[in-house]
């Protein structure tokens, strides 16, 4: 096998191999031996971990399969888990390029159309295939399912505006951490860092759930609210935005902060680093902190703050700045 030409029995045999690490890192009884081979493969040819990256989104999907077969199937003998999974992967496989396979579509269980999003360095604008217009910010990664009885938006990282196109019929369902967002057609951002998401509303209506294996469609939002949650959140905090919100600055390639403590402002500010800065204590997370940032340069932001708020900086044992607060002066007596 060659690094610049592929037979396609080679290239076969790649997307075989990725099915089968897939599977097996899967499976409960994968061993760490098995792990390490796993390793040493996906580190032999970049074809390989692009393969193994591509049969990881189609495992996701993939996980909506019911886990029983409908009655005319239930007879037919079933294989192990296992291999039951593998079976729905490489069928997959072989008709994602044209379309999946129109029974599973007619029964909702997978999607006719499946696409992967991405912005790195710039803010990158996109249409779906069904019309809706997308934002994507720095360091943003999404998939996008078309199944029959909805519109479904995964966002793996970072930050999306949303102009859904209107279909009442055909709801559009952005999954963000734990959490579910339901639109038939709105305009809408949806932020996630780590285990925080927050949804901030602009036109339309939505329905906001922090954890979709709760029954119901969510809290409700209408034009200028907010919904925050974490995981493990029971419900969404919901807030009203004020005029002069500057959540969506990013869209114009800016970060404003508005006299943030800096335990509200890192995770904003995280997300567009190298390396995320970490906070000494809590006193240092209350300083305040303000300013109008460009996106693409927020490296430098961590080397700029001691000349504009009372902190230094140190290193952690993993390399990454940590923020901290002057020590006080004692008072003369």
């Amino acid at each position: 096998m060659t690094q610049d030409t592929l037979s396609e029995a080679e290239y076969d045999a790649i997307t075989d191999a990725a099915a089968h690490w897939c599977m097996r890192l899967h499976a409960a009884d994968c061993t760490d031996e098995e792990r390490r081979a796993f390793q040493e493969w996906h580190d032999a040819h970049p074809l390989h971990a692009f393969e193994y990256e591509a049969m990881q989104e189609i495992w996701e999907v993939a996980g909506d399969l019911p886990r029983t077969e409908p009655g005319e199937l239930a007879a037919q003998r079933k294989p192990s888990r296992p291999w039951r999974k593998f079976a729905v992967i490489a069928g997959a496989c072989a008709l994602a390029l044209p379309l999946m396979a129109y029974s599973g579509w007619s029964l909702g269980w997978l999607p006719d159309s499946y696409q992967h999003y991405a912005a790195t360095d710039s803010v990158r604008q996109i249409t779906l295939s069904d019309g809706s217009q997308l934002e994507l910010n720095l360091n943003t990664d999404l998939t996008f399912s078309n199944y029959k009885h909805e519109r479904r938006v995964i966002l793996n990282n970072g930050e999306a505006f949303f102009h859904v196109s209107h279909d009442t019929a055909h709801p559009f369902v952005v999954r963000a951490g734990e959490g579910r967002i339901r639109v038939t057609g709105t305009r809408f951002n949806v932020w996630m860092y780590e285990d925080q998401v927050r949804v901030n509303l602009v036109e339309g209506s939505v329905l906001v759930s922090s954890n979709r294996d709760l029954p119901g469609d969510g809290l409700r939002l209408t034009p200028s609210m907010q919904e925050r949650y974490r995981h493990g959140d029971y419900a969404p905090q919901i807030s009203q935005t004020y005029p002069g919100d500057t959540s969506l600055a990013w869209r114009s390639g800016r970060l404003i902060l508005d006299n943030l403590a800096l335990h509200d402002a890192l995770p904003l500010i995280n997300r567009y680093l190298d390396k995320p800065l970490m906070l000494a204590d809590t006193a240092t997370g209350a300083i305040r902190v303000g300013g109008v940032y460009n996106i693409k340069e927020m490296n430098n932001l961590a080397n700029s703050l001691p000349k504009v708020l009372p902190v230094y900086l140190t290193r952690n044992k993993e390399g990454n700045p940590v923020i901290n607060s002057m020590p006080q002066r004692p008072t003369k007596s």
